[in-house]
This record gives C-alpha cells, structure tokens and sequence, in this order.
C-alpha cells in the first residue's frame, strides 16, 4: 500500500508545524553554598581556635588561602546574566515505534566553566544518547544535547528542562527547573491492508462530496421500511398506506459508500487493544485515498462520535483521537450503539466494528447493528494469539480457551462478517482468507 503510505506522510508534513521551537530566560535567582564551601568554612573556624586554646597565633595564617580561594570563586565566577534553553523536535507527529531525535540548545551571555542541563523525558524509551550533559561555554556561544527517543502511542509533553550551575571550584550552586513545553503525538501503526467491503446493499451518496440525501438520478432498487435518519422526500406514501408501516424507496448507485469505524474500549480487550488502533487506524487511511466518506465512534466509558465527513482534516481528526484512545470500564456500548443509530448513524452506512468480542455487551452490540440493518465487518484480533504457553497446563487452557472463541465466533457469524485476527499474520492476510471464500 506504497501510495496509502505517501498520502499519510505528504498529508502529515502539510498538516502539522514544522519545527517545535520553544525558549526560556532563566535568571539567577541568588546562588547556594554547597557542602564543600560548609567544609572550607568549618575549616576557617577550627584554625582561629585552635589557635587560641594552643597559644600558637601563626597558625592563624592557614585560614588566608581558604578566605583568598573563596573571595576569588564569589567575586570571579559568580555568574551575571542570563541562561536561554530551549528544545528542538522535528514535528510533533510520529509512527509508534518510531525513533526521534530530540535537540535541548543552550545560550549564555556569560562565561560558565560548568553548567549541567536534563531534559524531562516523559515516560519514553532513551534508545541513544542521554538527556543530561554538562556544559562549558563561553559568552554567547551555544551548546547542543542530543538523544534519541521510540515513541509510543498517544500524547507525549515533554514540560520541563533542570538547569544548574556550579563554580569551578565546588562553592556555588544555582539550579532551577525551566517551564518549557513540547508535545510529541504518537500515531498509531499502520498496516498494509485490503478494503474487506463493498458498496453492494449499502447507502450511497453521489457527487465527488457526501451528501446525506439521496439525489436525482439515482437507480430505484427497492421499498424498504422506513428508519430513524431517513430523508421524508423518499417516503413512498402508496406502499405506506398500503401496508400501514411507514415505508420509502431505496436507491442504488456506484458511487462510494458511507463508513463508519466503532471501536470498542472495554478494559476486556485490553491485551490486544493497539492493534484494535492500529486496524482501525490502517482502514480509515484505505478509505481516505478512496475518497470514501467516513466516521468515527469510539466506544470509551464517555463515548467519542466524529460525524461522517472526508479529507484529510478529517483524517488527522480521528487520527488524533484513536492515538489517544485508552482501554477502560465502558461495559454500555450496546447501548452507545443503539443510541448512535437512533441519532447520527447514516442510514445503510457499511460499519467497520473493531472488538475482540469477549464481553456478551459486545456481542449485543453486533447483533444490534444487524437487526438495524447495517453491514457489519468485525475485524476481531485474537486475545489468546499474544500469549506464548509455557507450559503443558498453559497449552492445554490455550486450546480450551480457542475453542471457546471458535463457538462464540461460529455463534455470531450470522450478524456480520468476522475476520478473527491471529495477530502473528498480517492483517492483510487474515482479511484476505475470510473476504476471499
């Protein structure tokens, strides 16, 4: 899917900002004595006393190289000026998985033989370089930190970079947490992947633009009973009074098809709910460089609906959300469901239903969309395929497990198609070996 893959990466390099580019002044807010200047200051003391109790005066003397090493660290290497940080990405959307490089730059107007810079690192993998250096830099001049970070999925801030300063010779300190704030989007994974459905039965829009009305010029297919969303200019007032049920006419066309992706965030799916993500994320690309029209349900404890649009604004829309998307305890999503077919589902729309089915809400959930009259497409990865039995116990309640799926699937395949996903094939292959009988 090379031009699918083109498409999401000229699209996202439009989309977004170029470069993240963010900087702080810091000042010096006063400078704190370290445990070595507590050290040379006991030392001070003890001398002049011991001096005294052992009636030797010249011992004195011993306190002028400390009091002289310390008036040349105060009054030559105290610093006077300011510190500017800032941090560098190249943008602020990656693949997960993806690794990327982060830049912390640093500028001083004054001379710092050492000054210690770490960036925060926001619960992501370091796979080279370090996040933390010491400086030695001369007025003006700006010095450059480097690592590199993999990227999960989801929203990643990086908020905060620790700037401390320390004399040459140990006395002073200043350290200081700057406020500087760089978001790095996790995208979900994408696959290469088939279109597991067609437009034959489905609702039609015509025009390069979907509409939700049927126009003219359009086939006549059949009487259908009429459903929630329905136009009024399509009620076929004959057959309605004939049968005393509200009816309308149904249209055919070979234009495209209104797609709708509901995912199903139960905490139960949460063994396999990146490549959920990661499935719904490939075929919504698939649809978008098929000029298909598209929308988004995200079944989560308070559930996301985007309404079916196109384009890539669109797009990068849902993207965003399926990057954020995180499995909790919506145990209601027949009820999400049946509620969105009752207010904004697109009549006859061709649904794409992402769930690893382990949950009878999600099974009712399927049953409702058929009973509505949707084409539903399960793409349903298999929650047992991550796991490795290491044991005969394990293989064996593996095996039982798998037959228990094998029934629940065999059980629901009269309300849609189900692609049961063993997530060490390629999506791609498993969609082919069900769309292929």
């Amino acid at each position: 899917m090379q031009s699918a893959w083109d498409a999401w990466s000229v699209s996202g390099l439009r989309y977004i900002s170029s470069v993240v580019r963010l900087e702080e002044k810091v000042e010096e807010e006063g400078l704190s004595p370290t445990p070595k200047l507590a050290l040379y200051l006991v030392a001070m003391w003890v001398i002049p006393i011991a001096s005294f109790f052992l009636l030797h005066w010249r011992m004195v003397y011993l306190v002028l190289p400390y009091l002289t090493l310390l008036s040349v660290a105060y009054l030559f290497f105290k610093p006077s000026g300011n510190v500017e940080v800032w941090r560098v990405v190249p943008h602020n959307r990656f693949l997960e998985g993806q690794e990327v490089e982060v830049e912390v730059h640093v500028r001083t107007d004054f001379r710092v033989d050492y000054l210690y810079v770490k960036d925060f690192v926001p619960g992501l993998e370091v796979v080279s370089g370090s996040p933390e250096k010491v400086f030695s830099l001369r007025p003006g001049e700006e010095g450059v930190l480097k690592y590199r970070v993999r990227v999960k999925r989801g929203i990643h801030r990086f908020e905060k970079i620790l700037v401390s300063y320390r004399d040459p010779f140990g006395f002073f300190s200043s350290e200081r947490e700057v406020d500087n704030f760089t978001e790095v989007i996790g995208v979900p994974m994408l696959y290469e992947v088939q279109t597991p459905y067609s437009t034959k039965g489905t609702k039609i829009t015509i025009g390069p633009l979907p509409s939700p009305l049927v126009g003219e010029g359009l086939e006549f297919h059949a009487i259908r009973e009429y459903q929630p969303g329905d136009p009024l200019k399509i009620i076929n007032w004959k057959a309605t009074a004939r049968t005393g049920r509200i009816m309308v006419n149904e249209f055919e066309s070979e234009r495209k098809v209104d797609v709708v992706f509901i995912v199903d965030a139960s905490k139960r799916n949460e063994a396999v709910f990146d490549y959920l993500i990661r499935a719904a994320a490939s075929l919504m690309l698939n649809a978008l460089n098929d000029g298909t029209s598209f929308g988004l349900l995200l079944a989560e404890k308070i559930p996301l609906w985007i309404r079916v649009d196109y384009g890539k604004r669109h797009f990068f829309k849902c993207i965003d959300f399926l990057s954020t998307a995180r499995p909790d305890e919506n145990n209601i999503i027949a009820y999400q469901v049946e509620h969105l077919i009752k207010t904004a589902l697109p009549p006859r729309a061709q649904v794409l239903y992402f769930s690893a089915l382990l949950t009878e809400e999600s099974w009712e959930a399927l049953k409702i969309l058929s009973r509505y009259g949707y084409r539903v497409v399960v793409i349903s990865p298999n929650p047992y395929s991550v796991y490795e039995a290491k044991s005969e116990e394990e293989k064996v309640a593996l095996k039982l497990l798998a037959i228990r799926r094998k029934a629940v699937l065999e059980s629901l395949s009269g309300y849609g198609i189900i692609i049961d996903w063993d997530i060490k094939k390629p999506l791609k292959v498993a969609i082919a070996e069900v769309m292929g009988k």
